[in-house]
């Protein structure tokens, strides 16, 4: 293949919100989209999400849940053999970019050699080596997106996993490295601690459709404190892992399950509201994607907060379920072709950079320069 020329190349994620694995292809040469393909899923077991919940904030000794995630991985990515190249995230299980640095646990050596192609891997730990947060990484990928949807004026995507993060993009900017092309950050906690609580309270993944949130009332109080924390203050471009915001989570123990569910929903819309400040210029809307499109109290609540229309991705044509894991595939693709997949204004790297490692079958692991 030309490294030019567009090719099919099938991404992965695994998210912390832990419920499974994504796959989606996409046709795409690193900077435009040309077509979006198919997608896959492949959930984890309660027992299975288990063992990555006991490994989350561990470094090391963390063997049978990268055996799972490289397990599942190659379950659902050997259902595409048309794809030409793989991008492979793995399971962040820590992330502490600052301090021991980034850890996504899966070898993407061991997956070539299953899938029988080339996988891309590792894509965050150059940007941190760098200095840079190392997250989120999606945005380069929001920004062609921008560009799939004809977008004219300054636009956001907001992510809403595990952890929420907020990409604003001004389209009319050539190239997503160029100064004032992107702004992105972590917002705050989203989907994890709600998962959490219903994991703990209710032996259930996550509350469905926000249906014990609606029944609750907000904890005001514990709001105000939670938005003290310094986080809220300090400028983008910042990350967070997890499980940063644990006094959150205490902060409910002694309300009524609805209560709790309502107090930590609140907690994630007015994180992402606190964020808002941050942007350059109001976004026209802001696009929605990850599991919490899918909570209508969440969505109902970030309506209330935000200064601008917030929908779901697929009002433009978008796949929420997916986006993170074609953004992998693009990033793959910029990989190959030695383009930057991160830049001083999304993680806050000193300079646009490259990142990730390619394995290819049967071949040494090979680093790639920046």
């Amino acid at each position: 293949m030309k490294k030019t020329e567009p090719i099919w190349v099938l991404g992965a994620m695994s998210g912390t919100s832990l419920d499974g694995v994504d796959a989606a292809m996409l046709l795409t040469d690193g900077e435009t989209i040309y077509g979006f393909g198919k997608t896959g899923y492949r959930p984890y077991s309660d027992a299975e999400r288990q063992v990555l919940r006991t490994a989350l904030g561990k470094w090391v000794d963390v063997q049978e849940a990268t055996e799972l995630v490289e397990t599942a991985h190659a379950e659902l990515l050997s259902e595409f053999p048309e794809a030409q190249l793989v991008g492979f995230h793995g399971q962040t299980l820590a992330h502490d970019p600052r301090g021991r640095g980034t850890f996504q646990a899966g070898d993407g050596g061991i997956l070539a050699e299953v899938l029988d192609r080339p996988v891309i891997w590792d894509f965050r730990s150059n940007d941190v080596e760098m200095g840079g947060q190392g997250a989120p990484l999606a945005p380069f990928f929001h920004f062609a997106c921008a560009r799939w949807i004809g977008a004219k004026e300054p636009l956001a995507f907001l992510n809403l996993g595990g952890v929420g993060n907020m990409t604003w993009i001004d389209p009319s900017k050539s190239r997503p490295e160029q100064e004032g092309a992107l702004l992105a950050f972590d917002t705050g906690p989203a989907n994890a601690p709600i998962n959490d609580l219903m994991q703990a309270r209710r032996g259930v993944s996550h509350d469905e459709g926000g249906a014990l949130a609606a029944e609750g009332v907000i904890d005001e109080k514990t709001i105000g404190d939670f938005l003290h924390a310094a986080y809220f203050s300090r400028c983008p471009p910042k990350s967070l892992d997890r499980n940063d915001f644990p006094k959150l989570s205490l902060a409910v123990e002694g309300l009524a399950d609805a209560d709790a569910a309502a107090t930590l929903t609140a907690a994630a819309a007015a994180s992402v509201a606190v964020g808002m400040q941050f942007c350059p210029e109001v976004p026209v809307q802001v696009l929605v994607t990850g599991g919490g499109r899918r909570n209508p109290v969440l969505m109902h609540m970030l309506a209330e907060r935000l200064p601008c229309p917030v929908v779901p991705v697929e009002d433009v044509g978008l796949d929420g379920d997916m986006l993170e894991a074609q953004a992998f595939a693009h990033l793959a693709v910029r990989v190959l072709r030695g383009l930057p997949t991160s830049s001083p204004s999304t993680t806050g790297v000193a300079a646009a950079v490259g990142g990730g490692r390619i394995s290819r079958p049967g071949q040494v692991l090979e680093t790639l320069p920046s």
